[in-house]
């Protein structure tokens, strides 16, 4: 006999504990006695009612509070005993190191739809014209192609705008000085900086809940059930979840690493220099300089997510500096002025460059390294007189843009699905 024929004898249902007994093992049979969805043919048997449709039978039945108390608990356990949106699978390169996912946010559609959404509404600012997607464009690898990022009002920027190429890879810290530990954590800064969005998560949080689209939808995607349960975790959570959905791994350096391609000549003579090939004394490449660029920039997501003072700034003392970079974060004086390695994936497409975007073109950093940079007590052992001419620079100049992903960059699931501010 059906469940629903069982629910619409009042022999059976007599009592509240009946129909609790009942609906318990419908929650059973439905999942499984493993925990797992059922099968189609159990689901056919076992095929239970819904909760309302269980609730108005009872109402009309005319039972009292009692009764009507420990069926209403009922029909909640079994609401409750739903399946949850299970965790989408986005292929990864079989290069890569798999993405670790944090155990409280996995990446389900609800919540990657949200996160894409919401990352490309100025809703999230305070005045509702910046969002994340006006600093992290996509068709510059997600960033803007400013020296520094203009938040609301017109309000500048400390800082160059990182690109998000890769960015759920990073498992260490994010950001330049490396304030964030994750992409959870990462997403809430620039929506709290006065000079970004302005700073005021309450007002966010507020817009988010009075919104006819995006509450039901955070509802879903988090398992909210009252508005008061929103908090900026949330949306740091979609956020990072469309983050972590941005990975590329098809340029040029993939094809050839895969044997598919290869570099012509002024490529492999970058490529040579760029991974120290000379270190080799029998190799082709003996008498080249090294470019001792992997050593920071290491594949397959070309940074070692390490922090560096790459010789930007003269610094007698390390107090000098005028931005202290991760110093600033760790306290630490020797740390002052150094700031965290970012990726050379898609990197003809994020000028300018470094941390304060002082660098117009790739060009300009070739000859910064190849110079040897400027003296400070904590220059990284790395940066030093190249001794690179012409021909070799250019070669190398040549390799870094064999790390542009076009299918990354024109990829539709990483642009807006609605026009911005709608």
């Amino acid at each position: 006999m059906r469940l629903a024929g069982l629910l619409s004898s009042s022999n059976e249902v007599a009592s509240g504990t009946g129909m609790s007994l009942l609906l318990a093992l419908g929650c059973f049979f439905r999942l499984g006695a493993s925990g797992k969805i059922a099968s189609s043919k159990t689901r056919s048997v076992f095929k239970s009612p819904s909760p309302l449709s269980l609730w108005r039978n009872v109402s009309e039945r005319g039972w009292g509070e009692v009764e009507k108390g420990m069926v209403l608990t009922s029909l909640l356990l079994l609401t409750a005993c739903q399946p949850a949106e299970q965790p989408l699978v986005i292929p990864e390169p079989e290069s890569f190191a798999a993405i670790i996912y944090p155990p409280d946010n996995p990446t389900t559609r609800a919540g990657l739809a949200l996160g894409r959404d919401l990352f490309f509404d100025p809703i999230l600012s305070v005045d509702s014209t910046i969002s994340c997607g006006t600093c992290h464009q996509p068709e510059r690898a997600f960033t803007d192609g400013l020296e520094k990022s203009i938040g609301i009002y017109g309000r500048v920027g400390r800082r160059n705008a990182p690109g998000l190429t890769n960015v759920g890879y990073l498992y260490e810290t994010l950001f330049w000085d490396g304030r964030a530990d994750n992409l959870e954590a990462q997403a809430l800064h620039p929506i709290a900086e006065a000079n970004e969005m302005g700073g005021s998560w309450p007002l966010v949080i507020s817009k988010l809940r009075g919104h006819a689209d995006y509450w039901p939808r955070l509802q879903k995607a988090f398992g909210l059930t009252a508005k008061k349960e929103l908090t900026p975790d949330h949306v740091g959570k979609a956020l990072a979840q469309f983050q972590r959905s941005l990975i590329s791994g098809d340029s040029k350096y993939d094809r050839v690493e895969q044997g598919v391609e290869t570099y012509d000549e002024l490529e492999a003579l970058g490529h040579a220099i760029f991974f120290d090939l000379a270190d080799d004394p029998s190799g082709e490449f003996a008498n080249l300089p090294t470019g001792e660029c992997a050593h920071c920039h290491t594949p397959p997501h070309f940074t070692n997510q390490r922090f560096f003072n790459n010789g930007l700034d003269l610094a007698r003392d390390l107090a000098d500096f005028e931005d202290a970079g991760r110093g600033a974060i760790t306290k630490n004086p020797f740390d002052r002025g150094m700031f965290r390695t970012p990726t050379l994936r898609n990197i003809s497409l994020t000028a300018p460059y470094m941390h304060d975007g002082r660098m117009k073109n790739l060009a300009e950093v070739i000859d910064h390294y190849n110079s040897g940079g400027q003296y400070a007590e904590n220059r990284s052992a790395n940066v030093f007189p190249l001794g690179l001419d012409k021909r070799q620079k250019a070669g190398l100049l040549a390799f870094l843009q064999t790390l542009t992903d076009t299918s990354f960059v024109n990829n539709e699931n990483y642009r807006p699905r609605r026009p911005r501010g709608e």
